[in-house]
């Protein structure tokens, strides 16, 4: 990387910028040997290449992946002309908005072999109107005019290659360096041409742990309603991103704080219920919150985006069964089941898959149902069907449940905490003595058809559920005791 003195746009260095542009080296030294060959090729065809945006982000905060971005003053027919006879693999899918994707294995500075993922973007500029939800492409001639187009300062930087001139004409390295989110130009500009952007800096801030510049959370506040003509499938990838996120509380309460949320997940504000010194009971926007860090520290393989969803939707359905009751209390009967209708309004609206929205409502529905374990009073036939209702999501349950509890009072925290190990314990018990992550009947509906001597039909699909319920109430049978059963059981149908 070069000094101040060679390159107009490298700002002041101090120490702290001095480390950051150490980290960078290291980066881009990695991966210098795919990045300077194809620089050079596209110099050998009259174009320049640079590598751009979250790549050099990333490169100076010492965490450069093998996803890289480059831009470009070649037309997305020039760049396939240049990189299908490099590229291992090519592909065009976002062609339409300047993009050319394509994948090269190669090494990485060390002699090593890595795979990585290229995307080069036409110098461009994008823009909204006011009614539509796709983004007009037109494309511009200098890397300046595109790096100012880009939605934050600390995305507008670019390495100019093979050269390695830095150019950063938005002091993104400043910016960066002082942990804050700004636009390189007016932030209202910014958010005109993509409304997007004002959820991209609720994700960056929960990404990166950054602030956000008190002119755009003005401008986000001014402007939310701009949302609304984004697709819902780019608000949801969005969401996702946020959710998936190191701090996603962080970017949550951005997206509550500037009114973002009342367009994309009105639900989540709609938690901070008012309250009165006659009806007390904890503010719920807060304990969702907090329910979503617990959460978040109980996985142990990685962001999971179902728990994540659960955890922040549980208690959505608490506003719309609050209820004051004549003793002072406050009461939310049945908000697991209104929550669950409500989950699955929401994520359809945000075209999530049918077996997402199905995962995350099913565990807002039985979030609640271990708090009828007490004392340990269930019987063995109540933790079978705990373990049934739960099915293959039993494990996330066990966290979201743990989660739920925020109490401050640390004996009751003790003592449910206690009551929760005894279930689990019951339940890994019972597992190890009858399979119960496949409890089925103890008959199939083969056997049925052939005892009661009927064909396929609704009769044998009443028998298996008959069967189940035994299964569920009296653990497993012996066969000639299951035969027994179904055959009294036949008996006393009309048709026996």
């Amino acid at each position: 990387m070069p000094n101040a003195n060679t390159d107009s746009h490298y700002p002041q260095s101090n120490n702290e910028l001095s480390q950051v542009q150490r980290r960078a080296v290291g980066e881009l030294l990695r991966v210098s040997p795919v990045a300077d060959d194809l620089a050079r090729r596209f110099e050998a065809a009259g174009f320049g290449l640079a590598l751009v945006g979250g790549s050099v982000r990333d490169a100076l905060l010492g965490r450069l992946g093998n996803d890289l971005d480059f831009t470009t003053d070649a037309r997305p027919e020039d760049v396939l002309k240049i990189v299908r006879p490099w590229a291992d693999a090519v592909w065009e899918v976002g062609i339409a908005f300047g993009t050319v994707g394509c994948r090269k294995e190669g090494g990485n500075g060390n002699g090593a072999s890595q795979s990585f993922q290229i995307e080069i973007t036409t110098y461009r500029s994008e823009a909204y109107d006011r009614t539509s939800r796709k983004p007009e492409v037109s494309y511009g001639d200098s890397i300046d005019e595109d790096l100012v187009r880009r939605d934050f300062t600390v995305n507008a930087m670019a390495v100019a290659l093979p050269r390695k001139e830095f150019i950063d004409p938005y002091n993104g390295l400043e910016d960066l360096a002082a942990k804050v989110l700004r636009t390189p130009g007016t932030p209202e500009e910014s958010f005109s041409d993509d409304p997007l952007r004002m959820m991209r800096a609720a994700r960056f801030a929960a990404q990166l742990d950054f602030g956000v510049a008190p002119e755009v959370i003005a401008a986000m506040k001014a402007m939310a309603g701009r949302i609304e003509i984004v697709s819902a499938e780019r608000v949801r990838d969005e969401l996702n991103k946020l959710i998936l996120a190191a701090h996603p509380v962080k970017g949550l309460r951005l997206l509550v704080d500037t009114g973002l949320a009342d367009h994309v997940l009105p639900e989540l504000p709609a938690l901070r219920l008012e309250r009165d010194e006659h009806h007390r009971h904890k503010d719920v926007y807060e304990h969702t919150l907090t329910v979503l860090e617990q959460a978040i520290a109980l996985e142990k393989d990685g962001p999971d985006l179902v728990l994540r969803l659960a955890a922040l939707l549980h208690d959505i359905g608490k506003p719309k069964t609050r209820r004051f009751e004549k003793d002072g209390r406050v009461s939310f009967h049945h908000h697991e089941v209104v929550g669950a209708k409500m989950t699955k309004s929401r994520m359809t609206k945000l075209k999530y898959s049918n077996e997402l929205v199905k995962d995350v409502s099913h565990l807002v529905e039985l979030h609640l149902r271990f708090h009828g374990y007490g004392t340990g009073e269930w019987t063995d036939s109540a933790v079978r069907r705990y373990v049934r209702d739960a099915g293959p999501l039993l494990e996330r349950l066990h966290k979201l449940t743990r989660s739920d509890c925020t109490t401050r009072n640390k004996r009751k925290a003790g003592a449910l905490s206690r009551a929760y190990d005894g279930l689990e314990e019951r339940i890994a018990r019972l597992q190890q003595q009858e399979q119960l992550d496949a409890i089925r009947p103890d008959l199939d509906g083969n056997e049925i058809m052939k005892i009661l001597g009927i064909g396929p039909g609704p009769q044998v699909g009443k028998a298996y559920k008959h069967l189940l319920e035994l299964r569920l109430e009296h653990g497993p049978m012996e066969r000639d005791a299951a035969v027994t059963a179904l055959q009294d059981w036949w008996a006393a149908q009309p048709q026996g």
